[in-house]
């Protein structure tokens, strides 16, 4: 099942308090960017964001997007623009801080 245009516009209203938010269509579902890095994406009607150290925090169930692809964290309360937030800088700073 691929995400509907309908929750992808909702996801990214939730994240109207983030400059530089990007989305990129992929095979029927959708890449998420934060000043240029990928920290998640919207699969099957969820939003998913990569699994690092400063996000475990938030008690987020790990979910597989896809078949053969590595966990992420399933981010339930995407109406909490302000956790949505925290979540989406805390996750771009630890990947890129990998890089």
């Amino acid at each position: 099942m691929a995400t509907t245009k309908e929750y992808r516009d909702f996801v990214l209203e939730q994240f109207h308090l983030l400059d530089n938010i990007t989305c990129k269509s992929m095979m029927g579902e959708y890449l998420l960017y934060y000043n240029n890095i990928l920290f998640g994406g919207i699969y099957d009607d969820r939003l998913l964001v990569k699994i690092v150290d400063s996000n475990k925090k938030y008690n987020m169930q790990e979910s597989i997007p896809y078949d053969g692809a590595k966990p992420m964290y399933l981010v339930v309360d995407v109406d909490n623009q302000e956790t949505l937030k925290e979540i989406v800088i805390e996750t771009c700073k630890d990947l890129s801080d990998k890089k």
